[in-house]
């Protein structure tokens, strides 16, 4: 479904609302202190503060959206009639969130049906809000990004987000391929900041498997607002979502596949 740039500017201007207001609210939340819970593992946590984060957007969303479904990280989850669903990250990077580092944001997309109309991620510690999709090049605090400069893997910058468990497995020599192909790699622990960062051009391509769709939507709309590229593939039993400027997508693509 086609959206119109006007109704499609109005999605875009809510969800900068949702979240500058849900990573506003979990930084003052951390200030005076939150409790955390394991969810599936020491690295996979939770707080109080990504609970009242997402019941802020979800409430807002019923009233403004009220025939979009909603998928939230912690649970949300709501029909709609529209065919269209908000995805929430009420904070994305909680494990650093917790331990008080900074490289954690509030996130949410938007899609119809199967199309990625938008995504919006907002980084309390800079006050640095982005937006865009692939039809709504995508913004820093309201001022446009330059499109990516598209550069060979073995000049890039590989992020990831690869538990240790991995490592030994198939899933871990898949990786391998990859790693061994890039100029330096980084793991920093959120997946929207990491492709934040790619789509300022600070980083060049992401790479993680088994991503859910809200660690993955919000910023892969931001790397496509400016000329990047979101692919997702098989490999080692697993789905790797890959996104970043075009002729590495291509070239990690290609090294997950080979045996």
């Amino acid at each position: 479904m086609t959206t119109a740039p006007e109704a499609l500017a109005d999605d875009a201007r809510l969800a900068a609302d949702l979240v500058r207001e849900a990573g506003r609210l979990a930084l003052r939340m951390r200030a005076d202190g939150v409790e955390t819970r394991t969810k599936s593992s020491i690295s996979d946590v939770v707080t109080e503060a990504d609970l009242a984060a997402e019941a802020l957007v979800l409430e807002r969303l019923v009233r403004e959206r009220p025939d979009d479904a909603v998928l939230g990280e912690e649970g949300s989850s709501r029909d709609g009639a529209s065919g269209r669903t908000w995805v929430i990250d009420p904070v994305d990077g909680t494990y650093n969130f917790a331990h008080g580092l900074t490289w954690w944001c509030s996130a949410i997309a938007l899609t119809d049906g199967d199309a990625l109309l938008l995504g919006a991620v907002y980084h309390p510690h800079d006050d640095v809000l982005l937006v865009g999709g692939p039809g709504l090049p995508t913004t820093r605090n309201g001022e446009p990004l330059a499109r990516l400069e598209d550069r060979p893997l073995g000049e890039s910058c590989l992020t990831t987000y690869l538990h240790p468990p991995f490592y030994g497995d198939a899933v871990g020599d898949a990786f391998g391929r990859v790693a061994s192909r890039v100029a330096t790699l980084r793991m920093l622990g959120s997946g929207s900041m990491d492709l934040t960062a790619i789509a300022q051009g600070q980083l060049e391509v992401s790479c993680q498997h088994s991503v859910p769709p809200w660690d993955r939507l919000p910023g892969a709309a931001l790397v496509l607002g400016v000329g990047g590229s979101h692919r997702r593939t098989s490999a080692a039993g697993v789905e790797w979502s890959v996104t970043g400027v075009p002729s590495a997508v291509d070239a990690v693509c290609a090294a997950l596949a080979a045996d």
